[in-house]
């Protein structure tokens, strides 16, 4: 393809010419051919790409449909229950929602529902009328001075930085109109968190918003914040689905001088949160850091985020809680699968446990330290409906959290370049001109109406099954096919231990082994 551009390019040269001494009134066509042969001239030049090495102007092609690959994919190739991470199915009931426009189906399911994996739950024939107002639920153990009485789905970790400020406007002004809580994310608190929602306060390995120079744990910053009439809880952040065990990351591209600001850190790099906290080391100082968080603010809901890994690690949490007699107030359980702005392949493929196994073994170990009493567990990952809600909940959940879903309702269209500062509906971008094009006073409308009208369904899926409160979900009330002929409920799916089962000698067979192995004085097995 070289020599046939080279040829062609000589080719149109040497007509321009004779044009130029003949006919003169063609000489317009060099407009057009001019910049293409200057472009494929500098292709064959230039060393770092081979393909427009060999095939010059052509060669640009491959780049932009490589670009727009994911946009055609999604019109034009997926089906309603295809895509990934999110099927259209899924997105268009968040749209709908969000919009408060028709969100039913016409002609019935498109749902396979004699494939394996199918989920349901059975409905009852006395059915219960059960609104969203009416079943919040209220966070706070018996340390805790300031109990915050939360919805059943908030706003999930998702910072300023990550995020443009237009899209935090709209979160906390939707969390506000529906009475709901935002989660700040660990990127600290910015002036776009406070017009005047509820706010979680996540505070991450990077320490942003209660560090000292040396990015250490500040009590008196932390306090400051802590104190703030907006912040109804304190959420440690341990570890995150999509990244677990790897910190934070904010590409330098999304990096502005107001974040570096807010966040006490350099401008011109990667700001790269560490992968450990440096304010405990061991299960009993995590515990011991949980109670001094909860003094310095004023006793208000503290609790951590993980995604589960090493299974003694959690354990060895919750030894130390029984030992010492101090809990959170509550967990959140990130899964494996869980959506983030940047992570490196690997770790969002094929590292940490998925939220369904992560969400029972934490309810599990809890309720076998007889510790489930006073904790309330907060579910975060691919959660977008009603069904997903109420999931969730019959799993072991208290609450939920989402985060991928409140981007939808803001406008999100999955395009998938939150890393690239150059989403095109101004979610995840710091580039004022693609800002522009989300309206904060519009959008947080729709982050309301999606909110409402999500819990709403869930209320109408546990009326229909004849349930009157969300505590009364247990896990057998949800259905799966295991194969073509074989249906099992979750609870012989999985195993639900007993209250205090982990505290005698003799321990469920499946936990044995860990709970010798967790040390309440180290993260690290015993020898």
């Amino acid at each position: 393809m070289r020599n046939i551009f080279l040829f062609i390019s000589f080719v149109v040269i040497c007509i321009n010419l004779f044009s130029f001494f003949y006919f003169p009134d063609l000489l317009w066509s060099l407009v057009i051919f001019g910049p293409l042969i200057l472009l494929g001239l500098y292709d064959i030049t230039q060393k770092s790409h081979s393909i427009l090495r060999n095939f010059p102007v052509l060669g640009h092609m491959r780049f932009l449909l490589e670009e727009i690959r994911p946009e055609i994919y999604q019109y034009f190739v997926e089906s309603d229950t295809s895509g990934r991470p999110f099927s259209r199915e899924q997105r268009s009931v968040v749209y709908a929602r969000s919009k408060n426009t028709r969100d039913t189906v016409p002609f019935g399911t498109v749902e396979n529902v004699y494939e394996t994996g199918y989920e349901w739950v059975n409905h009852s024939l006395s059915p219960k009328r059960m609104l969203h107002e009416d079943v919040r639920v209220m966070i706070g153990g018996p340390d805790c001075k300031k109990p915050y009485s939360a919805s059943l789905l908030n706003i999930s970790a998702m910072s300023f930085g990550a995020l443009s400020k237009n899209a935090v406007i709209a979160l906390n002004q939707g969390a506000k109109i529906g009475k709901f809580a935002h989660n700040t994310g660990e990127g600290g608190i910015s002036p776009y968190h406070l017009k005047g929602g509820d706010l979680i306060w996540q505070v991450g390995t990077g320490y942003f918003g209660c560090r000292d120079k040396e990015g250490n744990f500040n009590p008196e910053s932390f306090s400051l914040n802590a104190e703030r009439e907006e912040v109804k809880m304190i959420e440690i952040k341990l570890s995150q689905g999509a990244k677990p065990g790897h910190g934070g990351i904010l590409p330098a591209a999304k990096l502005t001088a107001e974040i570096a600001e807010i966040r006490d850190v350099p401008m011109g790099h990667d700001v790269d949160s560490p992968p450990a906290h440096t304010a405990f080391n061991n299960p009993v100082e995590l515990v011991e850091f949980i109670s001094k968080l909860r003094e310095f603010s004023g006793g208000k809901p503290i609790g951590f985020k993980l995604c589960v890994g090493k299974r003694r690690e959690f354990i060895s949490i919750c030894k130390a809680m029984h030992e010492i007699g101090i809990t959170p107030d509550f967990v959140t359980v990130d899964g494996g699968e869980g959506g983030t702005g940047a992570a490196p392949m690997e770790f969002s493929n094929h590292i940490g446990t998925p939220l369904v196994e992560g969400l029972i073994f934490v309810h599990n170990i809890l309720v076998g330290f007889d510790l489930r009493k006073n904790i309330k567990i907060i579910s975060s990952g691919m959660m977008t409906s009603g069904f997903g809600l109420v999931k969730r909940l019959a799993l072991g959940a208290d609450l939920c959290n989402s985060a991928r879903g409140m981007m939808m309702a803001l406008g999100c269209i999955q395009a998938r370049k939150c890393n690239s500062n150059v989403c095109p509906v101004g979610v995840t971008t710091q580039d004022p001109s693609l800002m522009k094009g989300l309206v904060p006073e519009d959008k947080n409308k729709r982050v309301n109406n999606y909110h409402r009208n999500t819990v709403d369904s869930a209320c109408q899926i546990m009326g229909a099954m004849g349930l009157q409160k969300p505590e009364e979900l247990k896990p057998w009330h949800l259905m799966r096919r295991i194969e073509a002929y074989e249906i099992r409920n979750f609870s012989e799916i999985y195993e639900y231990i007993e209250t205090g089962s982990l505290l005698g000698k003799s321990k469920p067979k499946s936990y044995a082994r860990a709970c010798e192995a967790a040390s309440s004085d180290s993260f690290f097995a015993k020898n």
